[in-house]
């Protein structure tokens, strides 16, 4: 990534850990790093239970564990908050916890009564567990860094994002927010791409289930990008994108951090007016969801860069401009 160091100082005291769910890009963060993947074993019991083992000495460590907990999300909570407690109990110095996806980060109010907090509920099972420190990308909102008494980095997805279309050199662009929550996040990409910005007015009548009700902006003529910070079902994304093409629009971009894609997800996207849907690897992405509208940007010169400048006690800051 553009500014980032090319060579990193490790000192002997740092290990990189991965379980399941992002094998890929931690395998991509260590040949940048220029370490090697620490050894353990992710095992199941007959009756499913997870095991656990860490093959080498972490005695003294100041480790970096990489975990997206996306789907299975229970599955890879469970291996997480096994494997912290595992090097605690192994004399860690200290545990780095690296969630490129935050999962449950949208259970993070009483939108209802007697609902759960969720979102809080994990940072509990971590801090609890023994985790010393968060590093993530886009947390859903951005008070749940709130929930931990632990330092959290939350990283943005917004420049990688953003760089991508800029290199792309499209004329007539406007950023748009698939909602009213989503206007700062917009706000952030039409800033760096010195474009205008457009909202939808959306009514969610339930859970993964949109309504969209009125275009706020001018949107005529143009080539719009949709920015959201995760794209689950895809069917708000889907219908703003066929509201903006029946609005005018020239052309209908859309870019996410956080590629869910669960459901109906992938067969919504095919149908839609959407051109191209860029993510990022927070996620990895199975085969059958590997279809010719998606482009995968790596969030792993971002994540080393973090954990170099924490490793080496440098301004984390910087990142976040």
């Amino acid at each position: 990534m553009e500014g980032f160091a090319v060579a990193y100082q490790l000192t002997n005291r740092f290990k990189m850990f991965t379980l399941n769910s992002n094998r890929k890009l931690a395998t991509e963060m260590a040949q940048l790093l220029g370490c090697e993947l620490g050894k353990c074993s992710v095992s199941r019991f007959s009756d499913g239970e997870i095991q656990i083992n860490i093959e080498e000495s972490v005695r003294g460590s100041e480790v970096y564990l990489v975990q997206s907990t996306s789907q299975p999300g229970n599955e890879y909570i469970m291996e997480l908050l096994i494997m912290i407690d595992a090097l605690k109990r192994a004399s860690a110095r200290t545990i780095n916890v690296v969630i490129p996806y935050y999962g449950y980060a949208r259970q993070d109010r009483k939108a209802r009564s007697r609902e759960p907090i969720t979102a809080k509920l994990v940072a509990n099972l971590l801090e609890t567990a023994g985790a010393n420190r968060v590093i993530t990308m886009d947390l859903h909102a951005p008070q749940i860094q709130g929930f931990f008494d632990i330092p959290v980095d939350q990283l943005l997805g917004v420049p990688i994002l953003s760089k991508y279309f800029e290199n792309k050199g499209m004329k007539d662009v406007v950023v748009v927010a698939p909602d009213n929550g989503g206007v700062v996040r917009a706000r952030k990409m039409a800033s760096r791409l010195h474009v205008p910005i457009a909202f939808i007015d959306k009514r969610r009548p339930q859970p993964n289930v949109a309504e969209v009700m009125n275009i706020v902006g001018n949107i005529e003529g143009k080539n719009a990008i949709i920015i959201d910070d995760l794209i689950d079902t895809a069917g708000t994304i889907t219908l703003a994108a066929n509201a903006l093409i029946e609005r005018g629009a020239k052309a209908v971009y859309a870019c996410c951090t956080h590629p869910v894609l669960s459901g109906p997800a992938i067969s919504r996207i095919e149908a839609s007016s959407i051109t191209e849907l860029v993510v990022t690897n927070s996620i990895e992405l199975p085969e059958e969801k590997k279809i010719n509208k998606i482009t995968s940007l790596s969030i792993a010169p971002l994540l080393v860069e973090a954990i170099d400048r924490i490793h080496n006690e440098k301004a984390v800051s910087p990142l976040f401009e």
